[in-house]
């Protein structure tokens, strides 16, 4: 069980104070959901309290890529790299990183589709944790991805759009 903090302000409304406050009051570990595309940016992720960095792989070049995930792995930081497809997943793959993200969201359209992480499953070894991201909405979701050996899960909106996130992850969760 991890926290995913928000701090990109211009697209997301996020704010790097988000990460200290909740930090200060969480002894879980924190990754710092943000588009990383700069070395000095995980040195300030590391500052500002995280434990790890969620690195996009569709907006960084491959040398990038990985300055970015080596520079996490010096501060003693993990990687959470994220994908959208089977391109993107072998990128991912040369990374000595066990967290792959894959991302059910289409950034061209918005739309979510469960099918992407189910279709990428197959292409991950055994010894990579997979993370599924966006499009959980229901408990239904949850038990289609337990049902396909996914154990972990990165949900954000659907908490943020209910009246009680706690009710809610109850619902998600245990049904």
């Amino acid at each position: 069980t991890c926290l995913s903090v928000l701090t990109d302000k211009t697209f997301f409304q996020g704010s790097e104070a988000y990460l200290q406050m909740v930090r200060d009051r969480c002894p879980l570990p924190v990754i710092r959901k943000d588009f990383m595309v700069d070395a000095y940016q995980i040195h300030e992720a590391r500052a500002l309290g995280a434990d790890c960095v969620l690195l996009i792989v569709a907006a960084l070049s491959d040398p990038l890529l990985h300055e970015l995930a080596d520079t996490a792995a010096t501060l003693g930081m993990d990687v959470l790299v994220e994908v959208h497809d089977a391109d993107e997943l072998q990128r991912a793959l040369t990374l000595d990183t066990p967290l792959i993200g894959i991302n059910n969201r289409n950034l061209r359209t918005f739309t979510t589709d469960l099918n992407t992480t189910l279709s990428l499953k197959p292409h991950i070894p055994a010894d990579r944790i997979i993370i599924t991201e966006s499009g959980i909405h229901t408990h239904d979701d949850v038990q289609l991805m337990l049902d396909n050996g996914i154990y972990a899960f990165l949900v954000g909106e659907v908490f943020m759009r209910a009246p009680s996130p706690g009710q809610k992850m109850r619902e998600l969760f245990m049904g």
